[in-house]
């Protein structure tokens, strides 16, 4: 799998992100900060479509209005699911028998924007949407053998959610959100299809 191939770029990300770190005051006036672990569940196509927590969330917005942020995203999900050993009828009178691991990983990013409630309570309500592209790779393993589609598609993903700040004058707290999120991407591995890519999930974090 090629999680591990993005983590320098979430490092690289993360380490941007935390130039924003806010002491009694932010560095970037009228900013906020997200960092997530996400867990989410794949709806629909029954391809890698367990719950899985390899999932991570980062974004920032600014306060264009005290009620309205703008700002990028980016974030990414593995899910896998375990397939028995079966036969696969591969067409032209050709077959394969095995077991398999599937993986579905997924790379959204762009733009999100929220409209923000109570911004100066310690519960900080909101809804907000996401926007932007999807790359997800879906890939099948088996034996020392690794099949795999990349694709690309449109993504949207609209989340509730509150930011909770113990101190509101001190803008360091948590963040807890529901998400769903839709993809256009699709595509085949083996006798397997993928036609669009819908996620249940749940984000809970800091926030800055």
């Amino acid at each position: 799998m090629k999680t591990s191939k993005y983590l320098k770029t979430i490092a690289f990300c993360t380490l941007l992100l935390a130039a924003a770190l806010p002491g009694k005051a932010q560095v970037f006036p009228n900013t906020y900060i997200n960092i997530d672990w996400q867990m989410g569940v794949p709806l629909g196509d029954d391809f890698a479509d367990k719950a899985s927590g390899w999932g991570m969330n980062f974004e920032s917005g600014y306060f264009v209005t005290p009620a309205i942020t703008v700002g990028p995203f980016i974030s990414y999900q593995t899910n896998l699911q375990s397939i028995d050993r079966q036969t696969l009828d591969l067409g032209d009178g050709s077959s394969l028998t095995t077991n398999q691991k599937h993986a579905l990983f997924q790379l959204p990013f762009g733009v999100t924007g929220r409209y923000n409630w109570l911004t100066d309570s310690v519960f900080q309500p909101y809804a907000g949407l996401k926007v932007g592209a999807c790359y997800a790779e879906m890939s099948s393993y088996y034996y020392i053998v690794r099949q795999y589609t990349e694709t690309w598609g449109f993504y949207l993903s609209p989340e509730v959610g509150v930011s909770i700040f113990p101190r509101p004058d001190y803008r360091l707290g948590f963040h807890v959100a529901l998400y769903y999120s839709y993809a256009t991407n699709s595509g085949d591995v083996l006798v397997y299809s993928v036609n669009n890519i819908n996620n249940f999930g749940i984000r809970v974090g800091v926030s800055f």
